[in-house]
C-alpha cells in the first residue's frame, strides 16, 4: 500500500515524499524582487517533496498584489537564483507558479496606471493588496478591467513561454501554470467571467483554448516533464463562477492528456474553505475528474489540495485517490511539516495577522520540533 511518506517520480524529479507545499502569497518581495528573507523561508521548508512557490507574475501586467515576486526583471531572476540555489543545497526541489492575475488587479499596480486586462470587461467582486503612500498595506477593491483584444492574446501566451524559460534558467526544477482561483487562465475557462463571442468564448471547446495554448507553449519550451498546472473547478475565489463546471473541467483535463505533463494540481471545493462547496445543481465528482484524465491516457502525478489533514492525506494516497497532497496554511506555521506529519506531532498555529506583508515575524520565525 502506498504511503504519504513514500518517494514518487514527478516528471524528471525523484521526490522523497508525497507532500507538497502549496503556493502561498505572502507579500514579502518589495519591488517584485525575491530577497534574503525569501531565501530563508523556502530553505526552512525544503524537506517537502516539492515546494511550489508563491504566485509569481510573468509580467507587470500580470501583477495583481503589491510586493509579490515577478519573473520579468533581471533583478528578480537573480533573486530567484539565490532561492533555488539555497533550496537545492538544502536537498529540496522547487517549482515556480507562473501567474497572470488578469482582472484581479488595481490600476496602481499596472504599467502606466492602465486598466487590468481580462477576457471580458467584467469587474471582479474581489479585493487586492496595495501599499499606500504611508507605506502600509491594505486590501482594496479591484479596478475595472478592459477586455483583451484578440490580437493581444498571442503576446500573453508568449509571456508565459518566456517566463517558463527564464524560470528554468534561474534554477527552478519545474513550473506550475496558475490556472486556478479566478485569475486569468481561470477567467477564460468560466462562463461567469468569459462573455467573448470569438474563438476564445462561448462553447467549452473555445473557453479552454487559452489554457491549452498556454500549456502547449510552456511544455514545448521547457518540456512536459517540467510542466504542471493548478486548477480549481468550483471555487468562488475572486468572483469566479460557472453553472456547470463538471463537463467544462472534464473536457479540460482530457485535453491535458495530450501533453506529457509532470503534475496536475487540483483545489477541491472552495479555496481555503468548504470542501463540499458546489457551483451548479450537482456536487462535483472529483474522482470522475481524475478518471476523465486517466481515461485519455494521462499519467501526470495527480496532486490534491484543500483542508487535508494527516489522516485524510494518508487515506487519499493509500487508496490511490491521489498521488500527492499539498498543504498551504499548515506550511505557513510549520516549516518542518513533513516531520510533524510523519511523527503525528502537534502543529504550530498560524498567526493570521502576519499572513500578508511584513517581515520575519510570522514568516521565518515559527519554531521547529526540537
Amino acid at each position: 500500500m502506498t504511503n504519504l511518506f513514500d518517494p514518487i517520480q514527478l516528471g524528471d524529479m525523484h521526490l522523497p515524499n508525497r507532500i507538497a507545499m502549496a503556493p502561498l502569497t505572502r507579500n514579502r518581495s518589495p519591488g517584485a524582487i525575491p530577497n534574503d528573507l525569501n531565501v530563508t523561508y523556502y530553505v526552512q521548508r525544503a524537506t517537502a517533496g516539492l515546494l511550489v512557490s508563491e504566485g509569481t507574475a510573468i509580467t507587470q501586467q500580470g501583477q495583481g498584489y503589491a510586493q509579490v515576486p515577478g519573473l520579468y526583471k533581471p533583478e528578480a531572476l537573480a533573486g530567484w537564483r539565490k532561492v533555488t540555489d539555497a533550496v537545492h543545497e538544502a536537498g529540496g526541489r522547487i517549482a515556480v507558479q507562473l501567474w497572470h492575475v488578469g482582472r484581479v488587479s488595481h490600476t496602481s499596480l499596472q504599467p502606466g496606471g492602465a486598466a487590468p486586462v481580462a477576457p471580458s470587461a467584467i469587474r471582479a467582486k474581489s479585493k487586492t493588496y496595495v501599499i499606500g503612500e504611508d507605506g502600509s498595506g491594505a486590501f482594496v477593491d479591484t479596478s475595472e478591467p478592459r477586455a483583451l483584444e484578440l490580437s493581444e492574446i498571442p503576446g500573453i501566451i508568449e509571456d508565459f513561454r518566456r517566463a517558463a524559460r527564464d524560470a528554468i534558467d534561474c534554477g527552478f526544477d519545474a513550473v506550475e501554470i496558475h490556472g486556478a482561483n479566478g485569475y486569468l487562465v481561470d477567467q477564460f475557462l468560466r462562463s461567469g467571467t468569459n462573455h467573448r463571442t470569438d474563438a476564445y468564448g462561448g462553447p467549452i471547446e473555445n473557453r479552454v483554448r487559452f489554457a491549452l495554448e498556454v500549456v502547449e507553449a510552456v511544455s514545448k519550451e521547457i518540456g512536459g516533464k517540467r510542466t504542471g498546472i493548478r486548477i480549481s473547478p468550483v471555487t468562488p475565489a475572486n468572483d469566479a463562477s460557472d453553472p456547470d463546471p463538471q463537463p467544462l473541467f472534464n473536457h479540460l483535463v482530457e485535453q491535458f492528456a495530450a501533453f506529457d505533463l509532470a503534475f496536475i494540481h487540483v483545489i477541491e471545493g472552495a479555496t481555503g474553505g468548504d470542501r463540499d462547496f458546489r457551483q451548479g445543481d450537482k456536487p462535483f465528482d472529483w474522482a470522475g475528474l481524475k478518471a476523465a484524465y486517466r481515461g485519455k491516457g494521462g499519467n501526470a502525478v495527480w496532486m490534491v489540495n484543500n483542508a487535508y489533514d494527516r489522516d485524510s492525506a494518508m487515506a487519499a494516497v493509500a487508496s490511490g485517490y491521489a498521488d500527492m497532497v499539498s498543504f498551504g496554511r499548515e506550511y505557513i506555521a510549520n516549516p518542518d511539516l513533513v516531520r510533524r506529519l510523519r511523527e503525528d506531532a502537534e502543529l504550530n498555529t498560524p498567526n493570521r495577522a502576519t499572513f500578508y506583508g511584513g517581515g520575519a515575524e510570522g514568516y521565518t520565525d515559527y519554531p521547529f520540533l526540537p
